[in-house]
Order: structure tokens, then C-alpha cells, then sequence
């Protein structure tokens, strides 16, 4: 299992390129998942739903089954949010996992970059980011760079700059 971040300030597009990401990877015969860092109150679960109700009366995980799909809802109960490490250790296998937010761990990431948002690079102070998605080029970086809109160099990149996830567990 590989791991690599697309990192940058909301707005600039992670979300658009990851979901043009995914289908480039899958095509290229790869199984990918996601982790998505979420900077509000996550509620995935259902008023009235019997997995909602298991929750709300003091159940710390919640696992919800189908033939289709299944859901584990952890319940953190006022303990500390979990790190990217922990997250990525309870992934299941798959080839490359495509890490969206988490732009201050210490993971390799892609920097996703949109000049129209007005915000600084983040790659000049973040030494984990190892090349740059963008709308706009920069001067003066060895990091190799592709177009926003060329996800097929994208997914190349992502590719090249992943990192194992047990070397990334090892870290600690």
C-alpha cells in the first residue's frame, strides 16, 4: 500500500482533482481509497436510523452492513482526533491511498495550487511536498510541476512520489 497527500488551501481544488484522480488510477488498474481530513463536526449517520440510535445511547463504534457497502462509525467520545498514521492503519488493503487535507502531517504530498485564491505556496516552507498541481507555474522550484487540468500527469506524479504506508507507521 502506497500513500501520497494532495495538499492545499480550500478552494484550490483538491476535492475537484481527487475525484478526476480516482478514475485516471482505477483505469490504470489500481485499487485506491481515500482519507479526507474534515475540519467540521462529521456526521454521516441518520436520525432515526437504528445505527444512529446504537451511537447516540453510548456505543463507541458503530459497523453498518450491507451487501453493497459497509460503514464503521467511531465514536471519539471527547478522546483526541486521530492521526493520519492511526487513520491509515485501519485502511484495508488497496494500492495507493490518495490522502486529501492533512497539510501539516509529515506525509509526501502533492501541493494543489490555484493562484486565483490569493493564498501563498505552501512548498516553499513544507520540505514533505515533492512536486506542485497547478493553474499557474512557478519559477525557481526544482519540484517537478503539471497542469491542474492534466490528470494523467497528475496521476504520474502521484504515482512516483508515493510512499509506503508501513514506512510512514514506522515513523510513528
Amino acid at each position: 500500500m502506497q500513500v501520497i497527500g494532495l495538499a492545499g488551501w480550500s478552494g484550490a481544488g483538491k476535492t475537484t482533482l481527487v475525484s478526476k484522480l480516482i478514475p485516471a488510477l482505477v483505469r490504470r488498474g489500481h485499487r485506491v481509497s481515500t482519507v479526507k481530513h474534515a475540519h467540521h463536526s462529521l456526521e454521516i449517520d441518520q436520525p432515526g436510523k437504528d445505527s444512529h440510535t446504537h451511537r447516540l445511547v453510548g456505543a463507541t463504534e458503530v459497523l453498518v452492513s450491507s451487501a453493497n457497502r459497509f460503514a464503521l462509525v467511531h465514536e471519539l467520545r471527547g478522546e483526541p482526533e486521530f492521526t493520519l498514521r492511526q487513520l491509515l492503519a485501519r485502511l484495508g488493503p488497496c494500492d495507493l491511498v490518495l490522502v486529501e487535507g492533512f497539510k501539516r502531517e509529515t506525509h509526501a504530498k502533492i501541493e494543489i495550487f490555484r493562484a486565483a485564491n490569493g493564498r501563498p505556496p505552501l512548498h516553499p516552507d513544507d520540505p514533505m511536498i515533492r512536486a506542485i498541481a497547478t493553474d499557474a507555474p512557478f519559477a525557481g522550484t526544482t519540484l517537478p510541476q503539471a497542469h491542474l487540468d492534466d490528470v494523467e500527469a497528475i496521476a504520474d506524479l502521484a504515482l512516483r512520489f508515493a510512499v509506503p504506508r508501513d514506512a510512514l507507521l514506522a515513523e510513528g
